[in-house]
């Protein structure tokens, strides 16, 4: 018989990441409870023994009955600005862990803002940007920070091979423009600021077999927001390898296209992590194959351990936060490949 503690539902299931965290959680023997706007799409992924039920993030009764039995859920349905807010309201009504893969900077600002005081009331977690964007990098930093409760300067390299993105990123991303009304963002000074300067490129030396690599700087992403959540660390930079951000820009731009078994794309990543305290610097890494697809293990990774109560605390909390940071990247080594120490 399956436990309701082995339910775990997955709003947006029939997209690109959502696929993958559906796999995940059934591989890890978890019944994946698949959730979603589209009734017909919901049909799509189902496998044996896998119940799908329609919910629209605007229907709070919807979505109450279709959260009934689950233990937890993980939200992969973007844009986040639209469906957060209301599925954070369904997981607090219900009693329930709430992880989303948001990569979206302005609605995991809100995450916080919102629900923080409210989560921890209740006693419960809500784990945003659970994911490739927000989490890893926040884990990386985390790890590399060791025993320093705080730094000068974190910065965050991303070395993509190149970048297909999904519609659900580039309709997300459209989104968080339209919110800034097309400015960028960086962290600096402690604080969030708008500005509207150029981005630099410059040189970022990728550990092996990487290596040099051009990047484009104040490539702003969400770990200017998970990172100082819980982080004394005024300065947060992130950057992007300049092929892949031409990928992402490009008009044309082509989804990702599987090239495996498990549906991933030949993209390869590394993230590059060093901070620094005054003259000591202190570095950490992970590389791997696809983005979305290893947000999966990401995400359900962190209900695993918030399910078997490893975590560090209750409300609204990011992945450095609330789990060991280290121990939870070694825990994904068939994914990943970290370093640090």
């Amino acid at each position: 018989m399956v436990s309701s503690r082995n339910v775990v539902a997955v709003y947006g299931a029939y997209g690109h990441t959502g696929r993958f965290v559906v796999a995940e959680l059934h591989e890890r023997g978890y019944l994946p409870l698949l959730v979603g706007r589209d009734r017909d799409k919901l049909a799509e992924p189902a496998g044996p023994g896998f119940e799908a039920r329609q919910a629209s993030v605007d229907d709070p009764a919807a979505l109450d009955r279709a959260l009934r039995g689950a233990a937890a859920v993980i939200n992969c349905a973007g844009p986040f600005a639209t469906t957060a807010a209301p599925l954070i309201e369904a997981a607090l009504r219900a009693g329930l862990p709430y992880v989303d893969v948001a990569a979206e900077i302005e609605a995991n600002l809100d995450t916080f803002a919102r629900f923080a005081d409210r989560a921890r009331a209740a006693g419960t977690v809500v784990v945003p940007a659970m994911a490739f964007y927000g989490g890893l990098g926040d884990l990386l930093v985390t790890a590399a920070m060791g025993d320093w409760t705080a730094a000068d300067e974190a910065h965050i390299a991303y070395g993509l091979s190149s970048w297909h993105p999904t519609a659900g990123t580039l309709a997300a991303g459209a989104v968080s423009a339209q919110r800034r009304a097309g400015r960028r963002l960086r962290f600096t000074g402690g604080q969030l600021e708008h500005h509207d300067d150029a981005l630099p490129t410059l040189d970022w030396h990728f550990p092996a077999p990487l290596g040099p690599q051009r990047v484009l700087g104040e490539f702003t992403m969400a770990d200017v927001v998970t990172v100082p959540s819980h982080l004394a660390v005024p300065e947060v930079r992130t950057y992007m390898t300049t092929n892949a951000a031409a990928d992402l820009s490009a008009p044309d731009a082509p989804a990702p296209t599987a090239v495996d078994e498990r549906g991933r794309s030949a993209q390869t990543f590394v993230v590059d992590v060093l901070v620094r305290s005054g003259d000591t610097e202190r570095r950490a890494s992970a590389a791997g194959q696809d983005i979305y697809a290893v947000t999966a293990p990401l995400a359900v990774e962190a209900v695993d351990r918030i399910l078997t109560g490893r975590t560090r605390t209750t409300g609204v909390a990011s992945a450095g936060a609330i789990f060991d940071a280290p121990d939870f990247l070694r825990a994904l080594s068939a994914h990943l490949a970290p370093k640090f120490g």
